[in-house]
């Protein structure tokens, strides 16, 4: 029963967490577009209904009751066919009514007496820092949780003594798992190292990190070298001879490589030993770099996106087994948190801190994801500005006056993106409850 309760104490976390990120990032928007004077009628977490909602000055503020995103609604995001003057009447073309539908919506925010607060009249560098200013909101927020549980909290990070000690070399070609009669001992297990044991050096060389007995190892293989250990308050020396080894190559998201369709291998130095982990706390350096690695892996999702979701339906609709490390929805995630919470197992700071590094890459995802520049995503708006900018200084130079962007015109990209993110939506949700991904590879 307790159990049951952590695990829904993980859920709930993430859906509050997750309105909190929401309603920040609308916020990152909110405040410079009052600062520039834009009229802002509506500030919402979720769409469809309204939970409750309250108004102060110009703005409503509220919650709807479907919490898969949130807007601002500023005044006059589309210029009309003509500036000052009056919108065209709507064609007999759906794709046209579409469009004028969008503008004559637009003309309906402006209140009489305030045209000069509309959206589009802002200068493009100022729709430009509207439109960031959700994205950066969520990147703030990642730095912010990053730094709580790189800095505060502390990772697990491998430490110089040893926790194991393999019995027998097994090539990574082979199935295996159990070391049979012929296969031959490991070279730590035939020197005598225990687990328990600490490293102190190789081969005279003082070591300080397990990264430097990896280092170590790889380059002796073949090569007879003392090892000193600590062991029971006592150093002493051991021959160790490592031995050549097939190993996998993975690279830096830690993805298998492969070429023709095969597993690439190495041939490395091995003793066969493993780390104890420890956690320690890391410096205020280490924060910026943790945040852009998991920027770079969230934009190679992206980048990837349709080839993954393709696999997620294979996976959903078929016999085939979820990746762990591809896209997910928010109940994907809940389900997620909701396995870290019931962890008893686990040191409650320790479960803490991964729900926070849950929520810090949740807040990646958002501030990449934002920045594609297909509209209604704010990367959208943001090249909107752009292109607008460069129209008119073209314009400029050849003496001439360009009229505004006409992004009306780009409200049926809209539909298509908004219909093409709710099936994927819909079909990621699908495969997170029939197909979960889950902590312990089920």
């Amino acid at each position: 029963m307790e159990a049951v309760l952590l695990y829904i104490v993980g859920v709930l976390v993430v859906v509050v967490g997750l309105a909190v990120s929401i309603g920040l990032h609308e916020l990152g928007h909110l405040w410079p577009a009052k600062l520039f004077g834009v009229r802002v009628g509506q500030w919402m977490i979720g769409f469809g209904p309204t939970i409750f909602s309250f108004r102060k000055g110009e703005t409503e503020y509220g919650m709807k009751w479907i919490p898969l995103g949130g807007y601002i609604s500023m005044s006059g995001m589309f210029p009309p066919l003509k500036p000052g003057g009056e919108s065209r009447d709507a064609s007999t073309g759906f794709l046209d009514t579409l469009v004028q539908d969008a503008r004559d919506s637009s003309a309906d925010t402006i209140h009489e007496g305030e045209e000069e607060r509309a959206f589009w009249r802002l200068a493009f560098w100022k729709r430009i820092v509207i439109m960031l200013g959700g994205p950066f909101m969520n990147l703030v927020i990642a730095v912010v949780l990053y730094g709580v549980v790189l800095c505060g909290f502390g990772i697990a990070v491998p430490s110089t003594t040893i926790a194991s000690v393999s019995e027998c070399v097994i090539a990574a070609s082979d199935d295996r798992t159990e070391c049979e009669a012929t296969d031959p001992l490991a070279p730590a297990a035939e020197a005598g190292i225990e687990p328990g044991d600490t490293i102190v050096s190789i081969a005279g060389q003082p070591i300080g990190e397990w990264t430097e007995i990896q280092a170590a190892i790889r380059e002796l293989a073949g090569q007879q070298v003392p090892f000193v250990v600590e062991r029971d308050g006592e150093q002493r020396t051991v021959q160790v001879t490592p031995l050549e080894s097939e190993r996998y190559v993975f690279d830096d998201t830690g993805q298998m490589i492969e070429a023709g369709g095969e597993p690439v291998t190495e041939t490395i130095g091995f003793v066969g030993v493993g780390p104890q982990y420890v956690i320690e706390q890391q410096p205020v350096t280490s924060v910026l770099p943790a945040v852009g690695d998991n920027v770079l892996r969230v934009g190679e999702l992206i980048i990837n996106l349709p080839q993954r979701l393709v696999d997620v339906a294979e996976a959903a609709f078929g016999p085939g087994e979820r990746d762990p490390n591809g896209p997910m929805s928010v109940v994907g995630v809940g389900r997620m948190a909701g396995e870290i919470a019931a962890l008893d197992q686990v040191p409650v700071l320790e479960r803490i801190s991964a729900m926070l590094q849950l929520m810090a890459s949740l807040n990646v995802a958002l501030f990449v994801f934002n920045l594609i520049p297909l509209m209604p995503l704010d990367g959208g708006h943001v090249l909107g500005a752009l292109v607008d900018a460069v129209r008119r200084g073209w314009a400029k130079l050849r003496g001439k006056v360009a009229t505004p962007l006409d992004t009306a015109k780009w409200v049926p990209v809209t539909l298509v993106v908004t219909a093409v993110l709710g099936v994927m939506s819909a079909l990621l949700i699908y495969a997170d409850i029939v197909k979960p991904i889950s902590l312990f590879g089920g």
